[in-house]
């Protein structure tokens, strides 16, 4: 029996570091290393949200034994020998007399033990709900059957409350309550091999679905450790957004022999459904006989429809009662594209379902991609985009006192298109804006916003720029 004593709470850290120094010499953090009498397996994996990399040294030294060792990242799995150890972070980069950012105090190891260390917690926290530690995960995972893979579950996202873990995300958690900085056991729970699954997270009081994930291919047999991690405070597309990183358990040999990736899940991606076609009634919106969307009226913009990565064929409905798709042809189909982990899309049914005049742009399905710049936290940030399929180019400004745009934001915008996808930095401040065609200073239509700092929005022009020419066609909003 491994021995579990508190003092290995931080002991994954210290491992790592004496580790690297024994394996070779540029200090690399992965690689084999020989198997030394006595010895102890253990690599350290960097979970912590917002941390530095960090460089590692032991007992005061002078040299670090592990060197740049960032988020995301694990060291091989290494030989130390059993004894007592004061292991020191610091910032990568920093002088060896600087202060440590965190230190073990005395460890003491034993032999045959194997531990994954897992630095998670907020480095600059003082909270103990979510302060900077290391949790020792021993190794004890129960044998795989056939077909199986056995996964050990960690909650180690510092700003994420207790969670239910839905095993192929269909409404029914296996897992009812795991709480921050806990995990699922070191037997494991035994998965189904050979395919990917969804991993739905359910939160709060009634439980509500927060997000999902879709696995790799699990390994048959395998052993596998899968740590949600990150900061929910953060979009899943950030570098330290909430996601899971998933890492093989020892796979047996000579201690030192194994290697260690990790393998980052982003969440599923987000659509929002926007309904910009200016005679289309409302929908309903199917991907095969899943509905999507219901009831999607002009001008409407739906919540957050989270699905697979991967591409679509969205079917096209008049709404109708119930969630079943109906028979028929849909009225349009239209293909996504390559939708991605940890990434947010706006899709905009735009056109029109019967074009009849000259310049009227059949209808259509648009996407764009979140990608604003999330740095300017003093402005807001703002993405045009041209969604009205009989207006010509235009140009969006600011309006002055007389009525005429006096500072061009956008130029030449052109349907179906929107600029720049990192948008606009516009001041947060009250602000009119007029849309008027291409190199015109007098705007068809003006509008009266307010900007917030840290403001990331989409201005999107839909509808009919003539509404009286076609029946049922709205106006610019």
């Amino acid at each position: 029996m491994m021995n579990r004593k508190p003092a290995l709470l931080t002991a994954a850290l210290m491992a790592l570091v004496l580790v690297i120094s024994a394996c070779d010499d540029d200090d690399e953090t992965t690689g084999p290393n020989p198997p030394i009498a006595n010895a102890v397996a253990l690599r350290a994996v960097h979970a912590s949200p917002g941390a530095p990399a960090v460089d590692i040294y032991a007992n005061d030294g002078t040299t670090p034994l592990v060197q740049d060792l960032a988020y995301g990242e694990a060291t091989s799995y290494l030989d130390i020998p059993e004894g007592t150890y004061n292991i020191q972070l610091r910032a990568a980069g920093s002088a060896a007399s600087s202060a440590p950012v965190y230190e073990t105090g005395d460890l003491t190891l034993s032999e045959g033990q194997i531990v994954t260390a897992l630095a998670t917690g907020f480095l600059g926290s003082s909270d103990a709900a979510d302060e900077f530690r290391v949790i020792p995960l021993f190794e004890e995972f129960d044998a795989a059957a056939s077909g199986k893979t056995r996964v050990r579950i960690v909650h180690a996202s510092p700003d994420a409350p207790t969670v239910a873990v839905d095993v192929g995300n269909d409404g029914s958690p296996e897992v009812a309550a795991l709480a921050r900085f806990e995990d699922t056991g070191v037997a494991g729970v035994e998965l189904p091999s050979g395919s990917a699954l969804q991993i739905g997270i359910w939160a709060g009081t009634p439980l509500e679905r927060v997000t999902a994930f879709t696995t790799p291919q699990l390994p048959d047999g395998g052993e596998l450790f899968v740590i949600a991690a990150g900061s929910l405070e953060l979009l899943p597309r950030e570098a330290a957004g909430f996601a899971l990183f998933a890492i093989a358990g020892y796979p047996g040999g000579a201690i030192g022999q194994a290697t260690s990736n990790v393998s980052l899940i982003r969440q599923n991606p987000t659509v929002y459904a926007l309904h910009g076609g200016p005679d289309a009634p409302a929908v309903d919106i199917f991907a095969g006989d899943s509905e999507l969307v219901d009831n999607l009226s002009f001008a409407d913009l739906s919540g957050g429809i989270q699905v697979p990565p991967g591409v679509y064929t969205l079917d096209f409905f008049p709404t109708s009662p119930g969630s079943d798709r109906p028979a028929g042809s849909p009225a349009a189909s239209f293909d996504t594209p390559n939708l991605n982990g940890g990434e947010r899309y706006l899709a905009i049914a735009t056109g029109f379902l019967s074009p009849d005049a000259a310049g009227e742009q059949p209808f259509n399905l648009v996407a764009f991609r979140d990608a604003f710049e999330l740095n300017d936290l003093s402005n807001s940030r703002i993405q045009a985009i041209h969604a009205s399929p009989d207006a010509p180019a235009v140009d969006i400004g600011t309006v002055n006192g007389g009525g005429t745009i006096e500072a061009v934001v956008f130029e030449n915008l052109i349907y179906p298109a929107g600029k720049p996808d990192a948008g606009e930095s516009v001041p947060a401040t009250d602000l009119t804006l007029g849309v008027a065609a291409t190199g015109d200073d007098n705007p068809i239509v003006t509008f009266d916003v307010s900007t917030l700092a840290g403001l990331r929005a989409y201005a999107v022009a839909i509808g009919a720029l003539n509404p009286d020419a076609v029946r049922s066609r709205s106006g610019w909003r």
